[in-house]
C-alpha cells in the first residue's frame, strides 16, 4: 500500500494517479523534464536531488515526499551515480521502460555532449593541455576533490572504526595504485562493517509501485553480476586493450560508492597505465566536468573522446559513457523490486557502512595521486587551491563559478 492510498488528497489527483499506476505518463513528456534539468542542474548530486525534489514532488507532484525520500535512500545505499538513478527510476515510474531511458538521455545529454567537444579541443590543439587555463582547471580538481573528502568523511566516517577503515583503506590505495587495490579495500572495509559495526535499525516505510517485476529484478541483477565477472575474463582471454577498457569502465561503474567523485580514481587506473589518456590530459577533463550541468559520471564521455587507442571521437565518448552507466541502471531495476525487504535488515546497514567508509579513504589517496601530485608544483598552484578549496567549504560558491575562476587565474598567473 503506498503513503497516497493511505492518505488520499482528492485535491492533488495527478500525484495519486503517478503513484498507484506506473507508466501512466508520456515518454515524451519524461525526456522534456529531464532535458530541462540535465542543461540546469549544476552544483553536484546533492544539489540535483534538490532540484528533481522541486520538479518532481512540488511542481509536477509526480510523487509525494515520503516516496522520493525513499527512492533516494535506495539510490545512495546502492553504488553508482545516486542523481541518474532516481532519475531512471523516476522514468520508469512514469513511463515504463522506455521512460527510464529516456530520463537518463535528457539529464545525461548536454553535458556528455559539452565534455566531447572539449575532449576535441584538447585533441585538435597538441599545446592545449600546457596552457595556464588547464593547469587552472588541474587546481580546481583538487579543490573539488579536497571537499569531496571534507564532506563525505564528516557524514561517512562519525566514529573512530570508520574513520580507521578510511585511514586504512587510503594507506592500501596508496601501497596497491590500481583498481584492483581499491577493490581489495572496499572488501575487508564491509566486512568490518558487518563485524564490529552497529547502527540503528531502520524503520518500515511505505512502498510505491514502479512497474519492475521481481523477474525482472532477478534477470537485471544476474546481468549485472556476469558482466562483473565475464568481463574480466574476456579481457584476460582476447588480450585486447578494447576488451581491457570495456572492463574497466563497467567495473568502475558498479563499484562507485559514495558519490561521482569516487569514479576518479577508478577510471584514472583504469586509462593512464594503460596509455589511453595522458594523466595531464585527464585532469583537465575532470575540471572541465565540474563546470558542466547534469552528472559527473558523463566524464566517461571525455575520456572514450580524447583517448588514444582503438576507439576514440565520438563513438569512443558514446561508448564508454553507456559503458560507464549500465551497472548503475541494472542496479537501480534489479533492486527497486526488493528494497523494503533489505533496508530493514541490520547486516546490509553495517556493510554498507564500513564499505562507505573505505571509499572516503580510497578518494583520500586519490587527492594525493593522481590528483594533488600532477596540479600542485608550487605556492602559485598551492594558493589557487586553498582560495577554491575555501570557496566551495565556505564561501558555499557555485562549483561552476570556482572552477572558471580557476581557469582564469591559472591563465594570468600561470599563463
Amino acid at each position: 500500500m503506498t503513503a497516497s492510498s493511505q492518505e488520499p488528497q482528492p485535491t492533488e489527483p495527478s500525484a495519486a494517479a503517478g503513484d498507484a499506476v506506473p507508466g501512466s505518463g508520456s515518454p515524451f513528456e519524461v525526456f522534456l523534464a529531464f532535458l530541462r534539468l540535465g542543461l540546469t542542474s549544476f552544483g553536484g548530486p546533492v544539489a540535483h536531488l534538490g532540484y528533481f525534489r522541486a520538479e518532481f514532488v512540488e511542481r509536477r507532484k509526480w510523487l509525494d515526499d515520503r516516496s522520493y525520500s525513499d527512492l533516494v535512500a535506495l539510490c545512495q545505499f546502492l553504488p553508482g551515480p545516486a542523481s541518474s538513478q532516481v532519475g531512471m527510476a523516476l522514468g520508469m515510474a512514469r513511463a515504463g521502460w522506455l521512460g527510464s531511458f529516456l530520463a537518463w538521455l535528457g539529464f545525461t545529454a548536454p553535458s556528455a555532449i559539452a565534455l566531447i567537444l572539449f575532449a576535441f579541443g584538447v585533441t585538435q590543439w597538441g599545446g592545449f593541455t600546457e596552457s595556464g587555463a588547464i593547469q587552472g582547471l588541474k587546481i580546481a580538481a583538487v579543490a573539488v576533490v579536497g571537499q569531496a573528502v571534507w564532506g563525505m568523511a564528516k557524514s561517512l566516517c562519525p566514529d573512530r572504526l570508520r574513520a580507521g577503515l578510511a585511514i586504512f583503506a587510503a594507506l592500501l590505495t596508496l601501497a596497491l595504485p590500481s583498481a584492483w587495490g581499491q577493490v581489495g579495500a572496499i572488501v575487508p572495509c564491509g566486512v568490518a562493517g558487518w563485524l564490529l559495526l552497529k547502527l540503528p535499525h531502520q524503520l518500515p516505510s511505505a512502498h510505491r509501485p514502479y512497474g519492475v517485476s521481481k523477474r525482472a529484478g532477478y534477470v537485471a541483477l544476474t546481468l549485472f553480476g556476469v558482466l562483473l565477472v565475464g568481463l574480466p575474463v574476456v579481457a584476460a582471454g582476447t588480450a585486447s586493450p578494447l576488451w581491457s577498457l570495456i572492463d574497466g569502465f563497467y567495473r568502475a561503474g558498479a563499484l562507485v560508492f559514495g558519490g561521482g567523485h569516487v569514479v576518479l580514481p577508478l577510471l584514472q587506473a583504469t586509462v593512464v597505465p594503460a596509455g589511453a589518456v595522458a594523466n595531464s590530459e585527464f585532469l583537465a577533463g575532470y575540471g572541465a566536468a565540474q563546470a558542466v550541468p547534469g552528472p559527473l559520471f558523463t566524464f566517461a564521455a571525455y575520456l572514450g573522446a580524447v583517448m588514444s587507442g582503438p576507439i576514440s571521437g565520438w563513438a569512443g565518448g558514446l561508448l564508454f559513457l553507456t559503458i560507464l552507466f549500465v551497472p548503475a541502471y541494472l542496479l537501480i531495476i534489479g533492486a527497486l523490486p526488493f528494497w523494503d525487504a533489505w533496508r530493514q535488515r541490520d547486516g546490509i546497514q553495517s556493510v554498507m557502512g564500513g564499505i562507505n567508509a573505505g571509499v572516503v579513504g580510497i578518494l583520500l589517496s586519490a587527492l594525493y595521486d593522481p590528483v594533488w601530485t600532477s596540479a600542485i608544483h608550487g605556492r602559485t598552484e598551492f594558493g589557487i587551491a586553498l582560495l577554491a578549496f575555501g570557496l566551495l567549504v565556505y564561501g558555499r560558491i557555485s562549483p561552476l563559478l570556482v572552477v572558471v575562476a580557476s581557469a582564469a587565474a591559472g591563465w594570468v598567473l600561470l599563463g
